[in-house]
């Protein structure tokens, strides 16, 4: 499908839970590139368009649509991706892009077969340090780095069954926004060495994880996840370097050198994928790096099972 460069882009959102309503709603009524001009959910509504029950009923009754952001549970989204590439629709996929790497990898063909754009969305990745940690990153020599990404499942997904089902990744469903991150900022790829995954008694995702990680120069990377931590929330990664102890903390918005702030600034993850949508898109080209899932299916094939105490929301 060919979008003219100047048009203002129709756009349609598929799952309308608490993701679209914080995030992908303002992003999109702030972005001049984008139309949204319907909705599809079992349970949600977007008021001031048209709304279906099912991605079927709406790509037939408005086939202005030109593309369409996939919000649903990650279990879901392979199905609908399909229907939308081949419908010749540009398709955003929400974090983590999919349940498995092969369903993404397919999603991926399909979008070249169909001349279409797929994106699959890092929002961590555009917080407001990150590209200054990489910059720090890119220039010195790095030791050591320790990754500590805990906070309370009962704040941030309460009752969500679907996180804790296979394919709904626990504790690493916010984990993998840390894996974006260590990914896009460090210079050279690393993988999984050895990991141990903390499975409540009642569930069938991990509710913690650790994973050691190493690179070809043979990094000392250290990641902890944890859904179980009340009070102040940790999201937080501290690097060793021969310029200094770097800390990428809150999420990436804020980078520090020995104790010193070197980057900060507002949260504009959401405005950001949105306007890196419209770029694929009018470029023609896709965006699929599967690499923070990668490390996620790694940490499944290598990690040692522990089962810990039920967990009750």
């Amino acid at each position: 499908m060919e979008t003219s460069p100047l048009a203002t882009i129709n756009l349609a959102i598929v799952g309308v839970g608490k993701i679209v309503r914080d995030q992908h709603l303002p992003a999109v009524a702030g972005n001049p590139d984008f139309r949204l001009v319907a909705a599809a959910s079992r349970n949600g509504r977007v008021e001031g368009i048209d709304n279906f029950g099912s991605i079927e009923e709406m790509l037939s009754a408005v086939p202005s649509v030109q593309a369409v952001s996939l919000c649903m549970p990650p279990q879901y989204r392979y199905a609908a991706a399909v229907k939308a590439l081949e419908a010749g629709k540009h398709v955003f996929l929400e974090k983590p892009p999919g349940a498995t790497l092969s369903e993404v990898e397919d999603l991926a063909s399909r979008a070249a077969a169909n001349g279409v754009s797929l994106f699959a969305s890092w929002h961590s990745r555009y917080a407001p340090a990150v590209e200054a940690a990489r910059d720090f990153l890119t220039g010195t020599r790095i030791d050591s780095m320790r990754v500590a990404w805990k906070e309370d499942v009962r704040q941030w997904h309460p009752g969500q069954d679907w996180i804790w089902q296979p394919g709904g990744l626990g504790v690493f469903d916010p984990g993998i926004n840390a894996l974006s991150i260590v990914s896009r900022i460090l210079p050279r790829p690393v993988f999984a060495t050895s990991a141990t995954l903390e499975f409540p008694e009642n569930r069938e995702a991990p509710i913690a994880a650790t994973i050691s990680f190493t690179d070809a120069a043979g990094l000392d990377l250290l990641a902890e996840f944890d859904w179980r931590q009340t009070g102040p929330q940790s999201w937080d990664i501290a690097a060793g370097t021969a310029a200094g102890e770097m800390l990428l903390s809150q999420g990436g918005a804020k980078l520090s050198v020995d104790g010193r702030l070197l980057h900060a600034g507002p949260e504009q993850e959401y405005p950001m994928l949105y306007r890196r949508f419209a770029e694929l898109i009018r470029a023609g080209r896709s965006d699929v790096d599967l690499a923070p899932l990668r490390h996620v299916a790694d940490a499944f094939m290598l990690g040692r099972r522990k089962v810990v105490e039920a967990f009750h929301d």
